[in-house]
């Protein structure tokens, strides 16, 4: 489109056709009053506050309302505008409540800033002020709708970006209010982000509520540790404690932003602690450091340093990690994994300098077509899903072959439900009908997500989606674990390469071989064995038999409890300095914000000492920015790109037996995916309100009709030699030949393999 001309405060702008005032003023950096006005959703015009002073129109007219036109002429600081924004500003305090200062809004409040500039000490209104019943929004959002002023930006926040239709508009004049209609609590998993968008108290954070006022805080940018996305975020500190996470720039998940309500949970570990005789004992780090190394130099003398392998969590950092392998290759063991709920491996020779998305996240929005494999994306990686949705809006087809069918908040063109034992097969049958869906479209995607990375078939299931990519032209990505999956490659935290991707002359043990072929001495990093592992009876297995378990941890586990010698607490990721690699290859370096709790100490900091304790060389570090450099170093010395060149692989079939053995389903629930927010209490209760029927296994009612089980009878699941019992539940997403049970729990840790054959009766 050509470019028109606009005239705003007597300054020449050039605009776009398309484009209302209101754009036009912000790119100019003029700013104009707005309420209901936000550059993200649609503009519904109605809180009036825009109201500007437009040549040859007899009233004031709405900036953000209103398009541009050739040699169109603006005041935005006019008598004719002031008066109209002033008059907008009295008709809105008419019934806005004065409790100001006990509103958790107040200080940062749009309402109280324009009030300032735009409102009167005096008030033509003498009535009585209108009260709202307040709305249960559920255990994350707190509201006071009395102070809403309609503004709507949280409805159609829920209704154009997040797909949820749980607010709207009810009633009419001086009894209109927003509400949920049916009276339930919002289960969105971006649900905060209308906290964020609310000009006024109306809703706020629960969590937060009452805790602090803005002036108080402390803010630093950081990044969201729970997927790989790497969200941009701000925390809020004050005397070195977090009191509330915000989003930086966009959109947050709600996983990222109350997250931080689990790190002052009772169970975080405040001090070293070191089984004697049996019992847990605290001590001195002094006193650790020595006992492990003393413990570690008699398992090598003994077993040799083969012997020794090394579990880290996908979300640590990129420090972290490069340390962790550092430690282990120097002491003589190539035993190191991040890949905690990967079974299948055998592609990792082929696999990319990381697996990851080779195109940046926002990109996703672009695609022509979405083809998803094994993901559920809208739980797994909640901002990509937005972009997804977001895709869809400009007619984008989804195709998804998954074990559930998912409720997505974005329409579905295309799906195969089948169980997982099938999806090998069905990527290959499907193949030809999917081509033949998208032949119009030119920008394609595969997107591989957690059903698929954690399949006993992972490895063919990526050579396939490879092949149906290259014969479409298509893109491919994996929707890896954690944080920092691309970082932990890059850093060499996996057994067959080097920091920088340099093969390794003495391949290691990938971690499910790590327990399949246990060994003498495991170090253990931010894992709690029994929630974030494939093999949950495996992995307790392996250590019970161990000679040592060290592990560095946030929180206390029973399982470590048990199991382990020694237990190091280790700080957060607000007390830390490190650096995230996300699924794009995006590096994403952050600053400790927070105090250290009790006497934790920053992981990499941990594998320093316990470096030098050992005598190790080369472990001599005053920051985690040295670390940083020295990683970043080895792993720039070639182009990191994600290019797909897999081999094939052979054929496993994984199909069901006789004796009415199944395959299992096991997604890990939103709220569950890792230590923080498993202890974060919010998002717990959010999770029981959004899946209330969390601990029970489901089925398809013909799949259970066929093994006559009733609904709601307790039946007994029987995996490899662990078994459990839950109540059934019927539920026609599921897939046939299929059951749902949920990992990363503690109700179904006594199972096996979160994708294996199970036997219900």
């Amino acid at each position: 489109m050509a470019e028109i001309e606009i005239e705003i405060d007597g300054k020449t702008f050039a605009a776009q056709p398309n484009q209302t005032v209101i754009q036009v003023a912000d790119a100019a950096g003029i700013y104009i009053p707005r309420f209901c006005y936000h550059r993200d959703l649609s503009i519904p015009a109605n809180c009036r506050m825009c109201l500007v002073d437009v040549e040859k129109s007899p009233k004031a007219l709405p900036a953000c309302a209103t398009p541009v036109m050739a040699g169109m002429k603006v005041w935005t600081k006019s008598a004719k505008t002031i008066a109209a924004q002033r008059a907008v500003m009295e008709f809105l305090l008419i019934n806005h409540p004065l409790d100001c200062p006990i509103c958790d809004q107040g200080g940062e409040c749009e309402l109280q800033d324009l009030a300032i500039g735009y409102g009167s000490a005096h008030s033509h209104y003498d009535e009585c002020k209108r009260a709202v019943a307040d709305e249960d929004l559920g255990p994350l959002i707190a509201s006071d709708m009395t102070r809403c002023i309609q503004c709507t930006r949280c409805v159609r926040f829920g209704d154009e970006v997040a797909g949820f239709r749980q607010l709207g508009v009810m009633n009419r004049s001086e009894d209109e209010a927003i509400s949920t209609y049916v009276k339930r609590a919002m289960t969105s998993e971006v649900s905060g982000n209308i906290i964020d968008l609310c000009p006024v108290g109306a809703l706020t954070s629960k969590p937060y509520r009452f805790t602090a006022r803005p002036w108080e805080l402390d803010q630093a940018a950081s990044i969201g540790p729970h997927d790989c996305i790497g969200a941009n975020i701000n925390v809020h500190t004050r005397y070195g404690k977090v009191m509330r996470v915000v989003n930086h720039t966009s959109w947050l998940a709600d996983r990222d932003r109350f997250s931080y309500t689990g790190l002052y949970h009772p169970e975080r570990l405040e001090e070293p602690m070191m089984k004697m005789d049996g019992q847990w004992q605290a001590v001195e780090w002094q006193q650790a450091f020595e006992f492990i190394a003393n413990q570690w130099r008699d398992v090598i003398a003994e077993h040799g340093a083969d012997k020794i392998g090394a579990l880290a969590s996908p979300n640590s950092t990129l420090e972290e990690f490069y340390l962790l392998q550092k430690l282990m290759r120097a002491l003589g063991s190539s035993h190191i994994d991040h890949r905690l709920r990967e079974v299948d491996v055998k592609d990792q020779a082929d696999m990319p300098a990381f697996p990851g998305l080779s195109m940046p996240i926002n990109d996703l929005a672009q695609c022509d077509a979405i083809i998803l494999i094994g993901s559920n994306i809208q739980k797994e990686q909640p901002l990509a899903a937005l972009q997804l949705r977001k895709a869809t809006l400009k007619g984008a087809a989804i195709i998804a072959i998954n074990a559930v069918d998912y409720d997505f908040h974005f329409p579905v063109m295309m799906k195969k439900i089948v169980a997982p034992h099938q999806f090998a097969q069905v990527i290959v049958e499907a193949g030809d009908e999917i081509k033949q869906q998208l032949l119009a479209k030119q920008k394609i995607c595969v997107l591989l997500g957690a059903q698929a990375l954690h399949h006993p078939q992972a490895s063919l299931i990526r050579y396939l989606s490879q092949q149906l990519a290259k014969q479409m032209g298509a893109q491919m990505g994996l929707m890896t674990d954690g944080a920092n999956s691309a970082g932990a490659w890059l850093a060499g935290a996996i057994p067959h390469r080097h920091a920088g991707g340099e093969a390794s002359h003495h391949e290691g043990l990938a971690a499910q071989d790590m327990l399949h072929k246990a060994r003498k001495a495991y170090l253990l990093m931010n894992v709690e064995p029994d929630l974030d592992c494939a093999n949950a009876v495996l992995m307790q297995e392996a250590l019970k038999q161990a000679k040592s378990v060290v592990a560095l941890s946030l929180y206390r586990n029973p399982v470590l409890d048990q199991c382990a010698d020694v237990i190091l607490p280790m700080a957060a990721f607000t007390e830390t300095a490190g650096t995230f690699i996300n699924v794009s290859g995006e590096w994403q370096s952050f600053t400790g914000v927070a105090k250290s709790f009790a006497s934790s100490r920053p992981a990499w900091k941990i594998l320093r000492v316990l470096a030098n304790f050992l005598h190790v060389d080369g472990f001599d570090y005053a920051s985690a920015e040295e670390v940083k450099h020295e990683a970043a170093a080895l792993i720039h010395k070639k182009e990191q790109r994600v290019d797909w060149s897999l081999a094939a692989q052979t054929f496993l079939p994984c199909l069901p037996g006789a004796n009415k053995k199944i395959s299992r389903i096991g997604d890990i629930p939103l709220y569950a995916i890792d230590s923080i927010v498993r202890h974060a209490v919010p998002l717990q209760k959010m999770q029981d309100l959004m899946d209330p029927n969390l601990l029970s296994v489901r089925m398809h009612p013909e799949t259970a009709g066929a093994l006559g089980l009733q609904e709601g009878e307790i039946v007994r699941i029987r995996q490899q030699a662990s078994e459990i019992e839950l109540p059934l539940l019927f539920d026609r997403r599921i897939a046939l030949e299929s059951a749902w049970i949920a990992g990363g729990i503690a109700v179904t840790a006594g199972l096996g393999e979160l994708f294996g054959e199970v036997e219900i009766s």
